[in-house]
């Protein structure tokens, strides 16, 4: 079944379940970290604290870089069942890491191959009718999105009352259940072209050149991810400390709360189907630079003012995530995976060095640097879509 004749006709119940759990199943990988940070600085040390979320996030961008062009020219099934297999394989190590350098390691090969998540993306937007592709994105984004706000939640629960090892010991086995059901469930499709992988890699930068809004939307939505980033990678220590004391399952629970930004997606999409992307893409700019504005007026001593900027935060990132995929895999059908490859890249990019700089920012400067670093990248990311709008708009 080529990805012409999927696009004629509406998406199986099974198809679209499939993606959704293998997005968000495959994507939490790189977020389990996050909730284990205090616990990972106690016995590893400081340098814990930088060293495995980052090392996750560049993972995933190095994997959306050189891995995710190749579902344009592979079967996409195939693909995704080999990476979930083999992150399976680098969870194990890292459940059974000696020491940090082992770790490291580790978690920059999870990251790696939990790119897999975006393999599923393009995939639902190859078989989605063309009237329906925001529609049918947003609700495999749906799942993507939430697996990384309940894989805090998750995390913390289990690494909480079982210990940080049990934690990557359980997600090696959801990665091997994930790969039975992308095996089950998904259809395997023909590239529209058989390309080699240099000529794959080369077109990247075609696609680059001649694509002003897939710059657009890449530079805006890198700059938004840094923003999630710094305030994600920097929660628990925050929340763990005083006044609040709280244990690493209470700080993932505040991922419960952004599940209710991650059901924006599907409307998000809807929206920008009919009306452009670009209104959502500034909207979304806008509640987050709102939501570091609350961070930094109660963040410090309320945890309400904390629950209300995870709120925002996370409606505002969402939104404009599905509008810009929505606007970048409308320009090159045959492109599509190539297409994330650049949005995607970007973006975790931006999320590698929000999370770097958030943890140097909240070293240095307590939760004001984080909310500062973090408002001024929103800041940007507004500024980049509004002054998008007068190139070659959506």
């Amino acid at each position: 079944m080529s990805g012409d004749a999927a696009a004629n006709r509406n998406l199986p119940s099974l198809t679209r379940i499939g993606l959704t759990l293998i997005a968000g199943g495959a994507v939490a990988n790189i977020y389990y970290n996050q909730p284990l940070l205090a616990v990972l600085v106690a016995e590893f040390g400081d340098r814990a604290a930088l060293l495995v979320p980052t090392a996750s996030l560049v993972g995933y961008g190095l994997g959306i870089l050189f891995l995710v062009p190749l579902g344009d020219a592979l079967p996409r099934r195939d693909l995704i069942v080999w990476q979930l297999l083999a992150l399976a394989v680098a969870l194990i190590v890292a459940a059974l890491s000696p020491t940090l350098a082992v770790l490291g390691l580790a978690s920059l090969a999870i990251g790696v191959l939990a790119c897999a998540a975006q393999q599923a993306v393009p995939f639902a937007a190859e078989l989605a009718p063309d009237a329906s592709r925001g529609r049918i994105v947003g609700g495999v984004m749906t799942g993507l999105l939430s697996g990384i706000l309940l894989a805090r939640t998750a995390s913390g629960f289990v690494g909480a009352h079982f210990g940080w090892r049990a934690v990557f010991f359980a997600a090696a086995g959801l990665a091997v259940a994930m790969a039975l059901v992308a095996w089950r469930t998904l259809p395997r499709t023909a590239p529209r072209q058989r390309l080699r992988y240099r000529a794959l890699m080369l077109s990247l930068l075609h696609l680059v050149r001649s694509q002003p809004t897939l710059r657009n939307a890449s530079l805006s939505q890198a700059l938004l991810f840094a923003s999630f980033n710094a305030f994600w990678a920097t929660l628990a220590l925050l929340v763990e400390a005083p006044p609040f004391d709280l244990t690493a399952a209470g700080a993932g629970l505040f991922g419960v709360i952004g599940v209710a930004g991650a059901l924006i997606a599907p409307h998000s999409g809807r929206y920008s189907d009919r009306r452009g992307a670009r209104p959502v893409v500034i909207v979304g700019s806008a509640l987050v630079a709102a939501a570091f504005a609350v961070l930094a007026l109660g963040g410090a001593v309320s945890l309400v003012a904390i629950g209300i900027g995870v709120l925002l935060l996370d409606i505002g990132i969402n939104g404009a995530l599905i509008a810009n995929q929505t606007r970048a895999y409308a320009l090159v059908p045959g492109a599509r995976g190539r297409i994330n490859t650049v949005l995607f890249t970007a973006v975790f990019i931006g999320g590698a060095a929000g999370a770097f700089l958030g943890s140097r920012a909240f070293l240095i400067a307590g939760w004001t640097g984080v909310c500062l670093i973090g408002g001024a990248f929103a800041l940007a990311a507004l500024l980049v879509s509004w002054l998008g709008g007068r190139a070659k708009s959506t």
